[in-house]
């Protein structure tokens, strides 16, 4: 039987320390091929690249395996790598990451590293996000490598309709630490802005977007408490983003 072909990509840019993590833990189960931006694009949501030219140029820096850097965004390298890269051949799987910080929560909506993900289950690629809660350049990628295996064995064994689209948070702790994995719903939060305000050299005013992120429910079947808790949580995610409940809510109004 042939090799499934797995597709990785991220955020943090071709050569960060989560990608490197991901990748060899995607080897074990195929041929991999690595298609990621050429630089940091974190906070670039699904944004795509339609006024100026992509470049990708083939980069031999991972042992046996293809890789391509991107000048676009994280959802242009998706859209690339299916597109002219693998045209005529079939992705079985899409991994994003392993991504620097959380993207739990409404993280989703802003982040790159699921972006990328959720392009390729919008082709029909069954697609994982893993994320670390750790910010830091040397993070220790040990536990995840470990919970990421076990979630992509499951994806590759599902054998469900394509598209699927799982967001993976891994706390930050050791793996003996790590209680176990949840699948749970996507937690209610949001981020409390705060603008830098200040002068550039010239005396013009600039601004420095900062903040804290507030959680904005104490359930506990959601990916925020399963992280504060020491588990991995799993959200299964999707791009409808429908509100059903006001459909039902506002019936009465096709009658007008």
């Amino acid at each position: 039987m042939s090799k499934p072909l797995i597709l990785v990509t991220n955020d943090d840019g071709i050569e960060s320390k989560g990608i490197r993590s991901l990748i060899e833990v995607a080897q074990k189960f195929g041929e991999v091929v690595v298609v990621a931006p050429d630089s940091p694009q974190s906070g670039q949501g699904h944004a795509i690249t339609l006024t100026s030219p992509i470049r990708i140029l083939e980069r031999n820096i991972f042992k046996d395996i293809k890789a391509y850097e991107c000048t676009g965004t994280p959802v242009d390298s998706v859209k690339l790598a299916k597109n002219i890269l693998l045209k005529d051949r079939t992705i079985d799987l899409c991994v994003s990451g392993i991504n620097h910080g959380s993207n739990a929560s409404l993280n989703i909506i802003y982040s790159g590293t699921m972006s990328a993900a959720m392009e390729a289950s919008i082709e029909g690629i069954n697609a994982i996000g893993f994320s670390l809660l750790d910010y830091s350049r040397d993070a220790d990628f040990d536990a995840s490598k470990i919970f990421a295996e076990k979630l992509i064995t499951s994806m590759l064994d599902h054998k469900g309709a394509g598209g699927q689209l799982w967001n993976v948070n891994i706390p930050k702790l050791n793996k003996e630490q790590i209680k176990g994995i949840k699948f749970c719903k996507q937690g209610i939060g949001g981020w409390k802005e705060d603008f830098k305000i200040s002068k550039d050299p010239r005396g013009d005013t600039y601004y420095w977007l900062a903040g804290a992120f507030e959680e904005k429910d104490n359930a506990i079947d959601t990916d925020l408490w399963a992280l504060e808790n020491g588990y991995v949580s799993v959200v299964p995610s999707h791009h409808d983003l429908t509100d059903y409940q006001a459909i039902k809510t506002f019936t009465y109004l096709n009658t007008l």
